[in-house]
């Protein structure tokens, strides 16, 4: 179990193996909680002298995880976020595909467009859930997913709605397919209090520091602005797709 949450560090093996680490007491709760599948868990004596530790440990052993006991510097050395309380999860990465989503998934998505920090992914993510969002596509160049760091952030978000990777094509020819508009935040679009959003909608998100690539530019049939105070150049990616979020689904 050591072995395999070291090697999960990397991309590349979690998309080997189709598997993902939670770290920390409430990432784990929420991975414990939810329909995927548990392959087992690391423990330290940091989490076992903890007030939930009792707990959690019968919630994993309910959900049928082993739970492997290891030093504090074995679970370092398989870490990899900052403070991880002496617990990690690990579990199946759910199965999704574009060709996967049900018509109800796409009723509401949130595109990310070359996001590239895991704290950002992770917060689009957990604000994708609380706002209604059924579906985050992943475009290339966007932090990988399933990383750690993401899914800390993302407070349990993974769980709420279908999270999957596309090329932006693939997205494009799904999104006609179903009839869905794809929208573009962008500062020099239109205001998003002068739009009605319709029933359905994508909405993108484009990188920190460039915004949206030019594939997406082109795909938008509208570019949408979040107007701000005079001197504010920017807001943070993720508070920006919350308030356009809202307000497009109001």
């Amino acid at each position: 179990m050591l072995t395999l949450a070291r090697d999960l560090k990397r991309r590349k093996a979690r998309e080997r193996h189709a598997l993902f680490v939670a770290e920390g007491v409430r990432s784990v709760e929420e991975v414990v909680r939810s329909s995927v599948v548990l392959r087992g868990a690391l423990v330290t004596d940091v989490l076992l002298s903890g007030p939930r530790a009792e707990a959690l440990i019968t919630l994993l052993a309910a959900r049928g995880a082993e739970c492997v006991t290891v030093t504090e510097a074995e679970f370092l050395s398989a870490a990899g976020t900052d403070n991880p309380q002496g617990v990690l999860a690990i579990a199946e990465v759910p199965e999704r595909s574009l060709e996967s989503l049900a018509p109800a998934d796409l009723a509401r998505v949130l595109v990310l467009d070359a996001i590239q920090d895991p704290g950002n992914v992770g917060a689009l993510i957990r604000t994708a859930a609380a706002l209604g969002a059924r579906t985050v596509v992943a475009l290339p160049g966007t932090a990988d997913p399933w990383n750690s760091k993401v899914v800390r952030a993302a407070a349990g978000g993974h769980f709420h709605l279908a999270v999957t990777h596309a090329d932006l094509s693939e997205l494009i020819n799904m999104l006609a397919a179903a009839n869905v508009p794809l929208w573009g935040a962008d500062a020099g679009g239109r205001p998003v209090t002068e739009l009605r959003a319709p029933g359905t909608f994508a909405l993108a998100m484009g990188n920190e520091g460039a915004g949206l690539s030019a594939g997406v530019r082109l795909a938008a049939a509208e570019l949408v602005a979040l107007p701000m105070s005079p001197g504010v150049e920017s807001l943070n990616v993720a508070v920006a797709a919350g308030v356009l979020l809202y307000a497009l689904g109001r």
